[in-house]
Parts: structure tokens; C-alpha cells; sequence
């Protein structure tokens, strides 16, 4: 775990929790460093379980004034935003006034993923609350460059490689999505709102006979760095044998891997390739 400033370094951090594991992995990360934390669970996005950390208090995604005053009533000063967040429906939502006054800032975005994500920054900061990513309290959480596991692509997938990192970043560059699956030079699928999982099952429907087809995640051009970096994890490499392909490529450096000792150990049982690449490479 990394030091995030001499004086916040002796508060709590506040983890504010979605689904996913990666919440869990930084209160280990805390607990292991001797950090305190606080974990502030987001009600119908955070798993119940599934963290392995039990919640010090659940609030609800659309009030932000009472998510705000839970963090200052546990002497927060430094945040962290982890696990995926779905995106509920404005009824689902039932927003508060300050979450409103959000929204319509989010609204100069064109209410896309990083202008929203960029819009709860700015007033986590306007209340006073440094915003740090995962990665600088979980060490080894970035993707490294090279190859880790035990097969390797083939000509024909790096050339697939090469294609879907264009397509992802072109998709990131109008904040649609993160991530491409190609095979054989032929975009399957690309990431929309349904997220990862959900495009590479359709990308497996859309396989043509013979072998190939990679998974390709990258970040977006200008991506705000704390918070949304794209992830992979157990269950990707699940889902991409699941669906006949051949292997993931992600950026190196900027695609948080979660339990990456698990994550190579599946995909070698699967046989399926890792690679970390630069994008611009």
C-alpha cells in the first residue's frame, strides 16, 4: 500500500462501495497496511457478500447529502470510488437536491460514463474530500506489459489485438465503452452500457468456425484515473473460455486486474493467452 499524504494517511479512508470484489481487495489492502478505513456500501449496487467485508453503512446511490455527511461523521478525508456501479433509472435513482445539481452538471458531458464519474469528483473535491484510485492503496493492481501466461498469441490474434485496441479507443474517445472482441480481423462485439460479461456472450454467439477471437480492454483517451479504470478478473477469464475465444489483451498500466495470481491460473487451465500491451505500440 502506497502513502496517499503524511496527514490523511492518519484518517480513514473511505471506501465507497459498488459490486464487485475490488471494494474488498482495498479494505484488505488498508487492514494489511495498518491504515484504518470505512466502508460505505452502496445499497442495490454493493454485494452483499461477495466483497468479503462487512459494510459500516449502506446508503442509497441518489443521496449524496447523506452520503456526504456519513463520510464527515467518520472524520473522512481521503476517498477511494471502488467496484462497478450500474446505472439505475432517474425513478430508481430518486435523487436528492445535491445529486440533481450533479446531474445537470453532467449534463455539459452529455451525460456520458466519465462525464458523470467526472462530475462526482468535482464535488467530492468541492466538499473537501481528496479522491484517490484503487490502485495507489492495492499494490500490483495495474496491468504489467508482457505476456503472463503459459500460451501465446498467434500472429493472427495480435494482428486481432491491434484492431480491437483501435476500435476500443475509438469507443472510448466518444465514452461509450471500454472494450472490443475480434476475431479473424471481424469486430463480434463491442462494449456498450450491458458491460463486459454481457458483450463477450454475445460476442461468442457471433464467433465464425475455426479458432481465435481476443478480448481487448483499454482505457478511454483522457480517462479520469481514480475512479472507472477498466477491469478484468476471475469470471472475465470464466466468460471468455465460456465463449470460445482466445485470450484477453488489455493495456498495460492502465487496466486494474483483480486477483491477477487467480486470473493467469484460470487462464492457463483454459489455455487462453494474457497479454498487457501498450496502445500505442
Amino acid at each position: 500500500m502506497s502513502d496517499t499524504g503524511t496527514e490523511s494517511s492518519r484518517s480513514p479512508v473511505g471506501i465507497v462501495a459498488g459490486g464487485g470484489l475490488l471494494p474488498g481487495l482495498v479494505a484488505e489492502a488498508c487492514r494489511s497496511g495498518g491504515r484504518p478505513y470505512f466502508l460505505l456500501a452502496l445499497a442495490g449496487q454493493a454485494d452483499q457478500s461477495g466483497s468479503g467485508v462487512e459494510p459500516d453503512a449502506w446508503v442509497r446511490l441518489g443521496a449524496s447529502e447523506e452520503l456526504l455527511g456519513i463520510l464527515r461523521d467518520a472524520a473522512i478525508e481521503t476517498v477511494v470510488l471502488a467496484g462497478h456501479v450500474r446505472r439505475p433509472s432517474l425513478a430508481e435513482l430518486r435523487p436528492d437536491a445535491r445529486a440533481l445539481r450533479v446531474l445537470a452538471r453532467a449534463a455539459r458531458f452529455a451525460l456520458g460514463d466519465d462525464g458523470l464519474l467526472r462530475a462526482i469528483v468535482d464535488e467530492f473535491e468541492r466538499e473537501g474530500f481528496q479522491i484517490v484510485g484503487a490502485d495507489s492503496l492495492v499494490n500490483e493492481l495495474l496491468a504489467p506489459p508482457g505476456l503472463w501466461s503459459k500460451s501465446e498469441p498467434d500472429e493472427q490474434d495480435r494482428i486481432d489485438i491491434t484492431r480491437g485496441a483501435a476500435v476500443a479507443r475509438a469507443l472510448g474517445a466518444v465514452d461509450v465503452g471500454q472494450a472490443a472482441v475480434v476475431q479473424g480481423g471481424h469486430v463480434l462485439a463491442v462494449e456498450a452500457s450491458e458491460g463486459t460479461a454481457a458483450m463477450v456472450r454475445r460476442a461468442g454467439q457471433q464467433r465464425r468456425a475455426g479458432n481465435g477471437g481476443v478480448l481487448v480492454k483499454v482505457a478511454k483517451p483522457g480517462q479520469e484515473r481514480r475512479v472507472d479504470l477498466p477491469t478484468i478478473g476471475p469470471d472475465t477469464v470464466a466468460d471468455v473460455a465460456a465463449a470460445g475465444l482466445a485470450g484477453i489483451a488489455v493495456e498495460a498500466g492502465s487496466v486494474l486486474v483483480i486477483r491477477r495470481e487467480e486470473v493467469i491460473r484460470r487462464a492457463d487451465a483454459h489455455g487462453l493467452f494474457l497479454l498487457g500491451c501498450r496502445v500505442d505500440d
